[in-house]
């Protein structure tokens, strides 16, 4: 399989202050399984990478925001840079609502923004090896 190409969709993430319970519907629902995110855990997350069935690789991720942030489900896009795309999206009536620039190692850099209807959605780029 090969890596996703930047601009593409490429990842998902469902945000939830019940990551148990999103565990259990979502796995139940498309037999999906999930395993902790080695990273995110050694950073404090509860981040849960999601595999459909018989997939090499995951395709998304619960986060367990612990009541932190709004629940929410979102589509990340592969961007070569995710500095440069936020003060694109800016000039483009856009808007940023965080950056995550220095995650710490082994984490992508991402960031969630708002297009100019106010839809969010988010941008990553991988981990520099």
């Amino acid at each position: 399989m090969s890596n996703p190409a930047p601009g593409t969709l490429a990842w998902f993430e469902v945000g939830t202050s019940d990551p148990d319970g999103a565990v259990k519907f979502y796995g139940s629902l498309f037999d999906w399984s999930f395993d902790a995110d080695g990273p995110a855990a050694s950073a404090g997350m509860d981040y849960r990478n999601i595999k459909a069935s018989g997939a090499d690789r995951p395709m998304g991720g619960v986060f367990g925001t612990r009541g932190q942030v709004p629940d929410h489900a979102v589509f990340y896009i592969l961007v070569a840079d995710v500095e440069a795309t936020c003060a694109d999206a800016e000039q483009l009536g856009g808007s940023v609502v965080g950056k995550h620039l220095d995650p710490g190692p082994g984490a992508p850099t991402f960031a969630y923004l708002r297009d100019p209807s106010g839809n969010l959605f988010g941008v990553f780029s991988p981990p520099t090896a």
